[in-house]
């Protein structure tokens, strides 16, 4: 898969988390996996800044809640951010030790980290007044009436001034114990973890029921303890426990990074012994006058970070084995296993990657396996169990064979996968109409992949260009299920505006192996026309920066197939455009530089500045080095900016740049 789809996948599968997790309080992704694929999802960003897409979930906090929920929404008088995630002993020590560098040895607080919804609470004259959920950190959702259900909350304290108070609504593991079974035996489906239990709790619209479930709180966070001259986060939770409030007894002072180490290692050990949930260990800088200076970036506080406790591994056993099939051919082969529990959720299915995979960890139908959440949405298998077998467990045997339309596999030289190199196999053709469809590609709003699938189906979808004949068969779009009039003026308009796209956006979405997005709009800015490019030789194609030499034969072998050729030859009579109608600069100030963008850009969002910088003639890339020309820094630029000034590099603020873009804007 290459890098810009991963990531337009990572995106697709975070936020489409972030609405299950904080919209429904039903998350189909555990912690564990959810903190890896975001992990991925960082590094990819970092490494591939002009792939970073508007609503990649890494530049926000939680996800805005749902227009019909039945709870009134509440703008957080200070934002609710959440925390910065650590996955290892070594990125733990580095960020201590980057405290410890600036400001010498200092004290830190380190806390449980509850598995359960946060929540602010507000009071005012004494009384508790209101409850309000994270939501996406700036506006959250008021459950006042069902928060003021939990005995262990107070509801009026000796403190007069208006209060706020931030934690953790939690349930305990023997309340959902009782509750589920409760509801087994009210033939309901039980909760798979405490978290989901806490978080459907909290949006019963029955407080009576909500008061039956056994929720209690941690409360950890008081944001305007300095204002009122507290000194340290653990006066503050001192100062709100002799009000009322619980705070957690297992919360200790630490002095440096080898004392918090083994605070994590102890808690470690304790986790299945404590009576709630715990995910992880945040660590946060005690002194409130250096949490204020090292202050917040765009989404975490760089005062606390939360240390994630490692990916769960289970056994199971591997049921089948069976491939399916992606739009470029390639056949991914996938494991089914005896269903298990694994970090909250229930996992039926694992990948295996490839042939050489599964003959490298020697997986075998009925064997047992350790299975693992980490960074990929679907989970994978780590290993075989060769001590459990029996005589029914033999070798795999690769398929020869496409799956789907029966025609021989091939494999690439240097390359581990199978393709179906066959055009016309079902599996393929969905998978590239929908890609052709897409968003960076043809964009055409209305035509994902269960849509196609349904169309091919009722054999309206065989090819791209059957997408352009959709306009002749608009009475039996209107009359498809879950399908109707207006939908289908929707979708035939987008069609007919999606033939004005620029050459590589078209380029792009024809799917080409080893063409990207970045590939494709280098193409069309070379060529300029789709005739030009089918023309081009290998050595004119290698020649090209962003083109090497398994690109150009792939380029070269894709146009000299017939059926491609006479495939674009039909776009052209269906009247999309084949000419490159973007902004053209033979020169720029910004020609032949090779720049870093940083910081958060408020008039450009990452891709479209570096769309428009490589328009401009530079290079863009994603770390700073000494052959780097300039950065372009937005606010709350980082640690790449500070790397600039010490090696002396150029660096421009984003108004700057702004100014010197206007006329080739």
């Amino acid at each position: 898969m290459e890098i810009k789809e991963r990531i337009e996948q990572l995106v697709k599968i975070l936020n489409q988390a972030n609405r299950e997790y904080y919209e429904n309080d039903n998350p189909t992704l555990s912690d564990n996996e959810y903190d890896a694929l975001m992990d991925e999802l960082i590094h990819l960003e970092n490494d591939h800044p002009e792939y970073v897409l508007d609503d990649t979930p890494t530049k926000k906090v939680g996800f805005t809640t749902a227009n019909q929920s039945t709870f009134a929404k509440v703008t957080h008088k200070n934002k609710m951010m959440s925390l910065g995630d650590v996955f290892s002993q070594e990125e733990l020590r580095s960020w201590v030790e980057k405290i410890t560098d600036e400001y010498g040895p200092i004290e830190f607080s380190v806390e449980c980290k509850i598995d359960g919804l946060a929540m602010s609470l507000w009071y005012n004259h004494g009384k508790f007044i209101q409850a309000v959920t994270r939501g996406d950190g700036t506006v959250g959702e008021d459950v006042s009436v069902n928060v003021a259900t939990i005995a262990s909350i107070p509801k009026t304290i000796a403190y007069m001034d208006e209060l706020e108070v931030r934690g953790e609504v939690y349930m305990p593991k023997l309340a959902l114990a009782s509750l589920n079974t409760t509801r087994s035996a009210q033939g309901l489906p039980k909760f798979a973890n405490c978290r989901n239990a806490a978080a459907g709790s909290i949006r019963l619209q029955d407080a009576n029921e909500v008061s039956k479930r056994g929720l209690e709180g941690f409360w950890y966070h008081v944001p305007m303890a300095s204002s009122m001259g507290i000194k340290t986060h653990l006066e503050s939770l001192e100062w709100i426990h002799s009000l009322g409030f619980t705070t957690n007894s297992m919360n200790i002072k630490a002095y440096s990074f080898e004392q918090i180490w083994k605070r994590i290692e102890e808690l470690t050990e304790l986790r299945d012994q404590l009576p709630y949930d715990i995910d992880g260990v945040v660590i946060k800088v005690n002194d409130l006058s250096i949490q204020q200076q090292l202050g917040f970036t765009i989404k975490v506080p760089r005062w606390a970070i939360a240390y994630k406790f490692p990916a769960q591994q289970v056994q199971t056993t591997v049921k089948d084995i069976f491939c399916t099939v992606g739009r470029t051919g390639k056949v991914t082969p996938n494991a089914a296993l005896q269903p298990v529990q694994l970090a909250g959720s229930t996992v039926s299915f694992a990948t295996l990657h490839n042939e050489d995979m599964i003959h490298l960890k020697d997986i075998r139908v009925n064997d047992q396996v350790m299975v693992r959440k980490a960074g990929d949405i679907i989970p994978e298998v780590v290993c075989s169990l060769p001590k459990y077998r029996d005589h029914t467990s033999t070798p795999y045997v690769f398929p020869t064979h496409c799956p789907v339309c029966g025609m021989p596999l091939h494999r690439f030289e240097d390359e581990a996968a199978h393709y179906c190199v066959n055009a016309d196999c079902p599996a393929r053709v969905v998978a590239s109409i929908a890609h052709f469809a897409s968003r960076d590609a043809m964009n055409i709003e209305g035509l994902g992949e269960k849509r196609v699938e349904q169309f091919h189906q009722e054999g309206l979808l065989n090819t791209l260009s059957d997408i352009y004949l959709l306009d002749q068969k608009k009475e039996e779009l209107i009359h498809l299920d879950k399908f109707g009039a207006k939908s289908t003026d929707k979708l035939l308009s987008a069609i007919e505006h999606s033939k004005s796209n620029s050459l590589e956006k078209l380029l792009f979405g024809l799917g080409i192996r080893q063409v990207g997005a970045k590939q494709a709009r280098a193409l069309a800015l070379h060529f300029k026309t789709m005739d030009a490019l089918m023309k081009a030789t290998r050595e004119e194609l290698n020649a090209l920066n962003d083109v090497g030499e398994i690109t150009a034969d792939a380029i070269c072998t894709f146009f000299e197939d017939d059926q491609n050729q006479r495939l674009i030859e039909s776009l052209k009579q269906a009247g999309l455009n084949m000419v490159y109608t973007g902004v053209t600069v033979e020169s720029s100030p910004f020609t032949g530089l090779t720049i870093v963008l940083t910081g958060s850009l408020q008039y450009y969002d990452r891709n479209s500045a570096t769309e428009l910088l490589q328009t401009l003639g530079a290079k863009v890339t994603s770390s700073v080095s000494k052959s780097t020309d300039l950065v372009i820094y937005g606010q709350s630029a980082g640690s790449k900016l500070t790397k600039a000034n010490n090696l002396g590099i150029r660096a421009m603020s984003e108004d700057e740049f702004m100014e010197m873009v206007e006329p080739y804007r």
